[in-house]
């Protein structure tokens, strides 16, 4: 059966909701926090040359850039599909490119011909370097897409803080480009200082921000959900975090050959009025808004609230079943979902949140909604008596229900 045929009946089984397989990345400079449900002996599954895996990522269509050693489809989604015992797989990416809007919606597939974002877990023990995804015009000289991204800290995969709650973001009001290229020149001699003309700010479960391209964030410890644009481009500019030395291929990463070893091209990528805003927080910061009056989603037997918001190239938002409800949930675009707590069903599939996922195992916790089932609706029941179904729900450019 070629791809379309096994694609169009993925999304006939599923009446247009698509069960994905867990897609599991490592990374080289990280160590795991250990709170993504890997089992313990998986979190080196890879190769302990690989790195830990400290990320998974969800509704991926994008491809992890590891450097040399990543592995085929690494950070690519798969579409599970069971037909009479037999279980097949496909990429996501593949599906999208075969039956086009019928999976993204007509007006993203005209727009991006693809699905433009993913989201992932972030799940790092300590903090990573201060760095930079670029922006569109600086990503194009390498080949790839800017970057925003956004953050919420969900309290279910946040049981502990790990080693460095806190997260660095921009420069100080007053902070000059000459200071900046100063440590950027001073990369290769050990700690180059370059969070001294930083802020960190503490990090709270259940809340977020959103970093545009062009801003220099070291995001701390706390387990991350992050959607952001289908892109994995970046530059680490700080050389010392903790006890661990950058290396200095990184500080040069998606840097165009030609201005490799020129500090002013790198400080040239930095969205400088937007790093040193003195109302940074205020204009970034994230707490949860109720998508509809509190008390009649209550009434209705959940609650539905925007988590990210803040920027059109996506959004997110997280859903709470209450226990023994059963509700029918109408978006506007398509979507990927992560569940988070509790089980039950989700249109015609079981919906579960695993404790502890083997590497390479299948799971019925994350899906993707295509946007005419979202739109027709997915029912969802909650079974138990206790516990609440909690998902999060991420979604593509100009959802139309985002300002609603």
């Amino acid at each position: 059966m070629n791809t379309k045929n096994i694609a169009q009946k993925a999304l006939e089984q599923g009446k247009g909701i698509l069960r994905l397989a867990p897609a599991w990345v490592p990374r080289s400079f990280c160590v795991p926090g250990r709170r993504i449900k890997l089992h313990p002996d998986d979190y080196y599954a890879l190769g302990g040359e690989r790195g830990g895996i400290d990320e998974r990522w969800f509704a991926s269509t994008t491809p992890a850039d590891n450097g040399p050693l990543t592995s085929p489809n690494e950070g690519l989604s798969f579409i599970v599909v069971e037909d009479g015992g037999k279980v097949e797989q496909i990429l996501l990416r593949d599906a999208v490119a075969e039956l086009k809007s019928e999976i993204v919606g007509e007006k993203i597939w005209i727009e991006h011909a693809r699905w433009p974002m993913f989201s992932k877990f972030f799940d790092n023990k300590g903090a990573l370097p201060h760095h930079i995804h670029h922006r569109a015009e600086h990503a194009k000289l390498v080949g790839q897409l800017g970057k925003p991204e956004a953050y919420y800290f969900p309290p279910q995969v946040n049981n502990y803080g790990a080693d460095y709650p806190y997260t660095f973001f921009g420069f100080q009001p007053g902070t000059t480009k000459e200071q900046v290229r100063e440590c950027l020149v001073n990369f290769t001699k050990g700690d180059n200082k370059l969070t001294n003309l930083s802020a960190a700010y503490r990090l709270e479960p259940g809340t977020g921000w959103d970093i545009p391209p062009g801003i220099l964030h070291a995001p701390g410890s706390l387990c991350t959900y992050e959607p952001q644009c289908a892109s994995d481009v970046f530059a680490m500019y700080q050389s010392l975090v903790g006890d661990q030395i950058v290396p200095e291929e990184l500080l040069w990463k998606d840097t165009p050959e030609n201005k490799k070893g020129d500090f002013d091209y790198l400080v040239e990528v930095i969205d400088w009025e937007a790093n040193v805003d003195p109302n940074f927080a205020a204009n970034h910061f994230m707490r949860p808004k109720p998508v509809r009056p509190i008390e009649e989603m209550e009434a209705e037997g959940y609650i539905e609230k925007w988590i990210c918001y803040k920027n059109t190239a996506y959004s997110a938002k997280e859903l709470t079943v209450l226990p023994g409800k059963t509700v029918t949930i109408r978006d506007s675009a398509a979507y990927g979902l992560i569940n988070l707590q509790g089980h039950g069903t989700f249109g015609d599939w079981p919906l579960e949140t695993p404790a502890l996922i083997r590497f390479g195992q299948l799971t019925h916790d994350e899906y993707f909604v295509t946007e005419k089932a979202a739109r027709e609706g997915v029912i969802i029941t909650n079974p138990s008596p206790a516990d609440p179904i909690v998902m999060l729900k991420h979604f593509g450019p100009d959802n139309p229900d985002l300002n609603r």
